[in-house]
Parts: C-alpha cells; sequence; structure tokens
C-alpha cells in the first residue's frame, strides 16, 4: 500500500478527512448531513450563490429536509459544515463526492457538461492522497473514460496518488422506509485500492457497503435499477390503457395481483414519469449502446409508452369534457400537483408540465394548485407559474379538475364534492362512488 493510502485510511478511520460535497441539491445535502451526523467537518460546494447564501443563514431549501437542523450544523457551538462557492477550497478536501447534475440534451443525448465542469475544478486543486467520487448517474464508463484522464492529466495517478470511484446515489425523496444510513451503498474503484478507500469512506455512514469489481460495474448497476423501473411502469401504463377500453379497473387487477406471494412486484401507473433519475437514465444506455452498435428496444419502447402518457391523460379529458358537452379549446382546467411524485417539492421531469403544455396548446386555460410548490419555475421548460388557492368558491370555477399528483394532504372526497368534473390519474378517489369522476 503506498503512503498515500494509508494516510487517507488513517483520517478516514479517525473520522478526521475534510469531505467535500459539490453540488448542494437533492442528493448532495443530504449527503452533507449524513456526515455530519456521524462526526465529520464537510464542506459544500454549488454554483447557486442563492443556494450557498441560503444555507449560511441557516435556512432549508428542500421541504424534507428542515431548516432547524441546518441551522443547527452552520450555527452551532462547533460548526461542522460550510457552504462555498469558491472552488479553490478543494485543495483542502481530503475526500470530494461529486453530485451534480446529469441531464439529457435537447437531442436526448447525455449532457456530461456538469460533470466535465466539476472533473476540471478538482483537477485544478487535486492533491496527492485525495478520494474522489462520483455519485451522478451516468453511462458506462464516465468515471474511466472521461473523469480519470481529467484527473490524471497534472501528473497524479489513480491508486497510488489519489483515488477514484463511482458510487451511484440511492437517494428517492419523499421515502420514510429508507434513508441513506440503510440503504446499501454500491462502490467500484478504478483500482483495487480506490475501492478499499471508497468503501472505508461509505461504511461511515451507511449500514452496508457493496464493492464492486470496477467503476463500469457501478455505473450499469445504477442504469439497471432506473431501466427495471421504467420498463415495468410502461407495461403497467400500457395495460392501464387496454383495460379503459375493456371497461377493467387496472387498479382493481394491480391489487388482487398484488396478493401473490412470490413472482410479483406491484408497480402503478401514473401520468407519465418524473424525477431526476428515471425518465432520463435509460436513454444513458441507449446512447453508449450505440458505440457497441447494439440497439436496446426494450428499453427505447419503455421510453415510448412512457413519454405517450400526458397525451393520453389529454385525450382522456377531452373525452370526458365531449361527454358533458364541452370543448377542450376555452375550457378552464386546474391541475392538482406539479411535483413529480406525492408529498415532495421536486419539480423535476415532472409530466404535470407536459400535461399544461399540451393543455394550452390545445386551448384550455390552465392553473394548477400544490402546497409544496407555492412557485414553480423550470428553466429548462421556460415554465414560470404560481399556484392557484384551493377554495370551495375557486374549485367550482373549473370545468375540469385533473389529479396529476396524489398529495396525501389533499381530501380528494372534498374535492370531489366541489368539483364540475375530476379527472384521476392516480386512482386517489379510489373508493368514491361520483358521476363526476374519471379515471385516467
Amino acid at each position: 500500500m503506498s503512503r498515500n493510502f494509508t494516510k487517507l485510511a488513517g483520517l478516514i478511520k479517525d473520522k478526521k478527512a475534510r469531505v467535500g460535497i459539490i453540488g448542494l441539491g437533492y442528493v448532495g445535502l443530504p449527503i452533507v448531513l449524513r456526515f455530519c451526523d456521524v462526526g465529520y467537518r464537510v464542506t459544500g460546494f454549488d454554483v447557486d450563490p442563492e443556494k450557498v447564501r441560503l444555507l449560511r443563514k441557516g435556512k432549508s431549501y428542500i421541504k424534507h429536509i428542515p431548516s432547524g437542523l441546518i441551522s443547527r450544523l452552520v450555527k452551532g457551538r462547533n460548526p461542522s459544515f460550510k457552504a462555498t462557492t469558491d472552488m479553490s477550497e478543494l485543495a483542502g478536501m481530503d475526500a470530494v463526492i461529486i453530485c451534480v447534475p446529469t441531464p439529457l440534451s435537447d437531442k436526448r443525448e447525455p449532457d456530461l457538461s456538469y460533470v466535465e465542469s466539476t472533473g476540471a475544478e478538482i483537477a485544478k486543486f487535486l492533491r496527492p492522497g485525495t478520494l474522489v467520487s462520483l455519485e451522478s448517474t451516468t453511462y458506462p464508463g464516465t468515471t474511466s473514460e472521461l473523469l480519470l484522464p481529467m484527473l490524471e492529466a497534472g501528473g497524479l495517478r489513480a491508486g497510488k496518488d489519489f483515488f477514484l470511484v463511482f458510487s451511484p446515489e440511492r437517494e428517492d425523496p419523499g421515502r420514510v422506509d429508507f434513508s441513506i444510513k440503510t440503504t446499501p451503498k454500491i462502490v467500484g474503484g478504478i483500482t483495487a485500492e480506490c475501492s478499499e478507500l471508497g468503501s472505508a469512506l461509505y461504511s461511515k455512514i451507511v449500514d452496508r457497503v457493496v464493492p464492486v469489481s470496477s467503476t463500469q460495474v457501478a455505473e450499469m448497476t445504477k442504469l439497471l435499477e432506473n431501466i427495471y423501473r421504467s420498463v415495468n411502469i410502461a407495461m403497467v401504463n400500457e395495460l392501464k390503457m387496454l383495460c379503459h377500453r375493456m371497461d377493467i379497473n387496472i387498479w382493481e387487477v394491480i391489487e388482487a395481483s398484488k396478493t401473490k406471494p412470490f413472482g410479483f412486484q406491484a408497480f402503478y401507473p401514473g401520468p407519465g414519469l418524473g424525477g431526476h433519475c428515471i425518465p432520463i437514465d435509460p436513454f444513458y444506455l441507449t446512447w453508449k449502446a450505440r458505440e457497441y452498435d447494439f440497439s436496446t428496444r426494450f428499453i427505447e419502447l419503455a421510453g415510448e409508452i412512457n413519454s405517450n402518457m400526458p397525451y393520453y391523460v389529454v385525450t382522456r379529458v377531452m373525452e370526458a369534457l365531449n361527454e358533458r358537452g364541452k370543448s377542450l379549446k376555452g375550457s378552464k382546467i386546474l391541475v392538482l400537483g406539479i411535483a413529480y411524485k406525492k408529498d415532495v417539492d421536486d419539480l423535476r421531469e415532472s409530466p404535470s408540465l407536459e400535461l399544461i403544455r399540451i393543455l394550452r396548446e390545445k386551448g384550455a386555460e390552465v392553473d394548477y394548485n400544490d402546497p409544496y410548490l407555492p412557485l414553480a419555475i423550470s428553466h429548462r421548460r421556460h415554465f414560470r407559474m404560481r399556484s392557484t388557492p384551493l377554495t370551495e368558491a375557486n374549485i367550482g370555477k373549473y370545468d375540469c379538475v385533473l389529479i396529476a399528483t396524489d398529495h396525501s394532504c389533499y381530501d380528494y372526497k372534498w374535492i370531489a364534492k366541489n368539483s364540475r368534473l375530476v379527472v384521476d390519474t392516480r386512482n386517489a378517489t379510489a373508493g368514491l362512488k361520483r358521476r363526476n369522476i374519471v379515471k385516467a
């Protein structure tokens, strides 16, 4: 083992390693909190000065993370967390964890610009004895083909002078039955020494570390997890459309199938896919597969089905309005829930944004209500709207209330009672027997 390995291993063991987290969003900020919880001092890096300003004041911008927790870490008697936009402070870090976005371009191709710019900043300040971990979801080969050459360009060598791993994030906003601590952590290193140090670091914050043989295996593991969900959601979305034609309740079918204690896992239909992973990650693999002259037909078909779900929902809204003598053009529509999933304040890739776009293109007047997102902004979509109040007087003004996100705080019985028409994409109104409820 090299001196750099031995020294860093000791710092990690004694919790004296200085940990830097790049990207303080839904993935990075929870990791910051976890390292602070177990006794490390953490520096958080972000290019957004507003995020850094709020964190320095002890304020959270993520709903499920209380501001009191942030305040205690940055303002307590012995502060353990510092937020900064100054990347030169990377020079003082012993471990650097990258949690930056990996979106798709307008052509549905991987956009690794955030990883590239972050790698360039780390390379400027990289010193011997540093561990670098990439957590951002990407295609197999990114760590070794993109990040490794950038970090070795200055003459340091991975596995000897510095250490490089890929350890995919497994964050699921709003989930309460699993946490960072209780969710196993995959770690794959460029070398065995890299993997050993990465595993040692993450073992301080999770109950179980699962080492794998390479960064490529770790990268593919995350893609498999999300493609598995994407394909199964596409299947149940397609069955939902078939069941509608056959006059069969798909949700009743799923609940009945769930009673089988083996060989079945329930997936649920909806208005489309949302979030930072499932709508995007499969396309990273389809793009990389072309390099090997391989067509990922299953993945692409699932993506096509899921992408078309908002159009199916709008068609169901049109049909429901037509049955009541109304056309979609000129109708007033209230979309309930703009977050991509229930009980979170996360707007990324939300199907509600696509529903609003399509409805407006067809001439409808559209508002939304979401207690988790009083102001909805999507820079990529050039979208900005404010939530409209959900009152008895207000809800009755709409020709249709479209349930897109089934937040637990909504009183669906009250909503159905006070609405002219409810189109439900989430089975939120299950058990309510009202003629003004239509499933979509």
